[in-house]
């Protein structure tokens, strides 16, 4: 196995929790958590954005933000107007899969939410595999 993926989809939750300060601090907490090392954090939002060019639509209004980390990158997207967030946590370091997505749930408030933790780089006999004779 190369590495871990863990996959975390929320409904019903705190929107109070969806903004860069929260989300800044969810990142320190969550790295200290599963023991990572955290490196640069972007944020893709529509803050600083003239108010007539903010988008509107229920499945993009939130923030999307990337955590980089010493050994790959949190991911996560929170839609406002639905109280959504999607998290996706890759590293090749070994984490607690569990712990990680039960921490998320309650950081976010939610509790509706399921996890998949995904090993990557393993044989790929055992999953479907792209590129196969004829597709490009």
């Amino acid at each position: 196995m190369y590495g871990q993926e863990l996959i975390i989809d929320l409904k019903d939750c705190d929107i109070s929790k969806f903004n860069r300060e929260s989300i800044t601090e969810y990142f320190k907490q969550l790295c200290k958590i599963i023991d990572m090392e955290r490196e640069d954090l972007h944020f893709w939002d529509d803050e600083g954005i003239p108010e007539h060019e903010k988008r509107t639509e229920p499945h993009v209004v939130g923030i999307t933000a990337v955590q980089f980390i010493i050994t790959s990158s949190i991911t996560i997207h929170v839609l406002s107007i639905l109280k959504e967030a999607y998290i996706n946590i890759f590293s090749c370091k070994e984490f607690g899969s569990h712990r990680a997505a039960k921490f998320t749930a309650n950081w976010f408030g939610s509790n509706k939410y399921e996890y998949v933790d995904i090993e990557r780089g393993g044989d790929f006999s055992s999953h479907g595999r792209g590129n196969e004779k004829g597709i490009k």
